[in-house]
């Protein structure tokens, strides 16, 4: 088990979110969050990472207990996720090469040579081996966001979090980030993503929660 919420409610500035969760997160099980702008959804992927406490109930991801979470064990945690973001946040002024490299230095990774490596297998596998050199303003959007996913990937999670990873994607590189994060879930990591897409589900199939009226149904 990754991830169990029990009875977990949710508040943004004392106003209650989501209540009465009771969630579970496997090993290399895709699940999809879906609802309207607004319902909670993105809290609910910042309450797994540790953005947003949680008010109520028992929450333990990755063996932490998230109840009783303090901000200096935050990275701990953090290191053993992947975190996908809609709006890439990759730092403009530095190559793709040396965004990846910030993280692993901050993440504790000492050797340069092997950071190097792992930066070369991480871009291979997202199937950008040749934009290492590259700022971002010179990828498109869908190779920024195969960029963001890569940095995900670089200390081998067991629980990758996407929020709307396709969202400002045209149709074709869509369906190529979604073909990549289930490749990832194939390979035994866990892919937790928020999304208004009604179709992915159906061509990529996995667990469905809906986010509705304060609360989670799984389908």
């Amino acid at each position: 088990m990754l991830a169990k919420y029990e009875q977990v409610q949710l508040c943004q500035d004392e106003r209650p979110v989501l209540s009465e969760l009771n969630l579970n997160i496997e090993e290399g099980q895709f699940i999809y969050i879906l609802g309207e702008v607004g319902c909670g959804k993105t809290s609910l992927l910042k309450s797994i990472y540790g953005e947003l406490p949680i008010a109520s109930g028992e929450a333990k991801v990755l063996d932490f207990d998230m109840t009783r979470m303090k901000a200096s064990k935050l990275p701990k945690l953090r290191r053993q996720l992947g975190i996908i973001f809609q709006d890439f946040q990759l730092l403009r002024d530095r190559t793709i090469d040396e965004n990846l490299d910030f993280v692993l230095r901050a993440t504790g990774w000492k050797k340069k040579i092997e950071r190097e490596q792992r930066i070369i297998e991480v871009l291979e596998q997202v199937g950008l081996p040749d934009k290492t050199r590259h700022m971002p303003y010179e990828l498109s959007g869908g190779e920024q966001q195969r960029v963001c996913i890569a940095r995900a990937l670089l200390n081998n999670p067991k629980l990758l979090l996407a929020d709307e990873p396709t969202a400002n994607l045209d149709a074709e590189n869509g369906t190529r980030v979604m073909e990549l994060l289930n490749e990832i879930r194939h390979q035994g990591t866990a892919v937790v993503m928020t999304t208004h897409n009604e179709k992915w589900p159906t061509q990529f199939p996995g667990i469905v929660w809906r986010c509705r009226e304060g609360k989670i149904n799984i389908e």
